[in-house]
């Protein structure tokens, strides 16, 4: 446990508390919040190849959803020959239904290390982790905006991060066609139409109730993760409305 604990340190929470105290130097007034903010902006654009990738992959997705449909219903009893024809269309449309999963196992790291890095704050022990060429002797001021005391949660942000977080899923989430099929009115109902209207729901409440119990900075991160993603998803989602 101490090789995979020091790993996360040396490669995660080290450079990530010496980043965000170089911020926090640099930058006028010294506002912890902000400096989460630009190194949020700064780990968006890092991973802006992987998340663009993984919006236009959902999307196309998305469009094929009635040939899945379809394919899921014609071998719904074979279940490898299903499998080998979801695999030949994802390799026709050059798509893989996991693009997204990279971005986020490398967000993971740097959530829980946002979280732990306000839950040990800024001691002496903490400042000695600092690089040489990184040296600070002053204090840290705790406030975002003098507003929000990022040691503590607070519920006005948590409400705020979640409401978006519904509307980001909202967007991203393919809307249920309507069957124009009478014979099939009584089919059995939509599985994943229903957990796509759950997640809607479950995901950002328990987003809030999670940010309620920690750190406000993660919350900081969150919003900022969050208003990206929605113009990201909303600048290639109209590009490629216009291309087509």
């Amino acid at each position: 446990m101490s090789i995979v604990s020091n790993f996360f340190n040396y490669c995660f929470y080290q450079p990530l508390f010496n980043f965000l105290i170089l911020i926090y130097k640099l930058i006028p007034g010294g506002d912890f919040g902000i400096s989460i903010i630009i190194l949020t902006i700064l780990i968006k654009l890092l991973l802006l190849p992987f998340n663009n990738k993984a919006i236009k992959s959902q999307k196309i997705i998305t469009d094929l959803q009635p040939k899945i449909k379809e394919i899921q219903e014609k071998y719904k009893n074979d279940k490898e020959k299903q499998a080998k024809e979801m695999m030949e269309i994802y390799k026709k449309e050059k798509i893989s239904p996991f693009a997204g999963i990279i971005p986020a196992l490398i967000q993971l790291p740097i959530l829980i290390a946002l979280y732990q890095l306000f839950l040990r704050g800024f001691n002496t022990e903490q400042m000695s982790l600092l690089y040489n060429f990184n040296h600070f002797s002053g204090e840290i001021n705790p406030y975002f905006l003098e507003i929000i005391n990022l040691k503590k949660p607070n519920y006005i942000l948590a409400i705020i991060v979640g409401v978006l977080q519904f509307f980001q899923i909202k967007t991203s989430t393919p809307k249920k066609s309507k069957n124009k099929n009478p014979q099939k009115k009584f089919d059995k109902p939509d599985i994943s139409y229903i957990m796509q209207k759950e997640t809607l729901f479950i995901v950002p409440l328990f987003t809030v109730f999670i940010l309620l119990t920690i750190p406000s900075a993660v919350g900081i991160y969150l919003l900022t993760t969050i208003l990206f993603t929605i113009i990201q998803q909303y600048s290639i989602l109209k590009n490629r409305k216009n291309i087509n």
